[in-house]
């Protein structure tokens, strides 16, 4: 998995925000760290994108380029020259490098959004907390894991909580702020700031188990997923009740395919192994068989349902 560092400096109207983050660490890759990156260089922060692969840094400028140029066509459709100016000048705002750590020297918040191993991550910040200034805040992306656990290995525990965004980060409004059970108060209203300053919607939750999204969002797909197992409706059935009767966009098990199966296993593994006798939590064998049979959903072009690959 591609690694990414990107260093922010943030030109916020906010002069409490000037003074507290002026240099944003992003570690992580793929649709995470890039569009980390890229809203914050549409909200006219400085950007220093950080890999070890020169190639991957290439690829992932590259992508943020041709997403920010959809976004200008939306923005500046009766401005074309406008919408150019935005896409080239959130372009000049992104560098990249491949030093990690040096350019960790800097930073005032680091986000990390790396693989959810914990022991990769616990290595990573590990490394960042001798080298990083006392000041700089450690925060991360985590969908799944436990922020304390994360933070267990750093010394600066008060300056440590969660930024978990939402794929895709620039279309997806939602940022969720966890307080771990040692983020102090300032480091909290510092990191609400910072994400109201790259335009999120900032919650608040407690380190608990997937947060808010996930705590009822995982559960609600297993029960789901249950439901069709024991052969009480089909899965195109239980997919029209839930958009027809209860008005979401998508059915749960057509939700269950476009985020992956194997994600919902493995979300639901990691909660298993913490919590063994909470009953929401318990592995599904239905889950499991697809799974092992490389039945992954949309991308694998099979889960639930059937997909045409393009």
């Amino acid at each position: 998995m591609m690694q990414f560092k990107v260093i922010v400096r943030n030109f916020s109207s906010s002069s409490a925000m000037q003074s507290a983050i002026k240099n944003v660490t992003v570690i992580g890759g793929g649709l995470m760290g890039s569009g980390i990156a890229q809203v914050s260089a549409q909200a006219g922060q400085n950007v220093t994108l950080v890999d070890v692969s020169n190639d991957a840094l290439a690829k992932a400028k590259k992508s943020i380029g041709t997403n920010l140029s959809r976004v200008a066509k939306k923005m500046y459709k009766d401005n074309p020259q406008e919408g150019e100016k935005f896409v080239n000048d959130s372009l000049g705002r992104i560098n990249t490098a491949t030093d990690a750590a040096e350019a960790s020297k800097s930073a005032d918040l680091v986000v990390e959004a790396i693989v959810e191993n914990i022991g990769v991550k616990h290595k990573l910040f590990k490394q960042l907390d001798g080298v990083a200034p006392s000041h700089t805040i450690f925060a991360s992306n985590t969908s799944s894991l436990s922020i304390n656990e994360i933070a267990s290995v750093v010394k600066r525990k008060d300056k440590f909580g969660g930024l978990h965004f939402f794929n895709p980060v620039p279309v997806m409004r939602l940022l969720e702020v966890v307080k771990g059970s040692e983020t102090s108060e300032a480091t909290y209203k510092t990191m609400m700031e910072w994400g109201k300053s790259v335009g999120k919607t900032c919650i608040t939750c407690k380190d608990t188990p997937g947060f808010v999204v996930n705590r009822l969002l995982v559960p609600y797909i297993c029960e789901a997923i249950r439901l069709y197992e024991r052969g009480d409706a089909s899965a195109r059935d239980i997919d029209i009740a839930m958009k027809l009767g209860a008005g979401y966009p998508m059915g749960p098990l057509e939700l269950a395919d476009y985020v992956g199966l194997d994600t919902n296993k493995f979300i639901l593994d990691g909660w298993h192994k913490k919590f063994p006798d909470q009953q929401l939590f318990k592995p599904i064998p239905l889950l499991e068989k697809l799974v092992a049979e490389g039945k992954l959903g949309v991308k694998t072009g099979e889960g639930f349902y059937k997909y045409e690959k393009k």
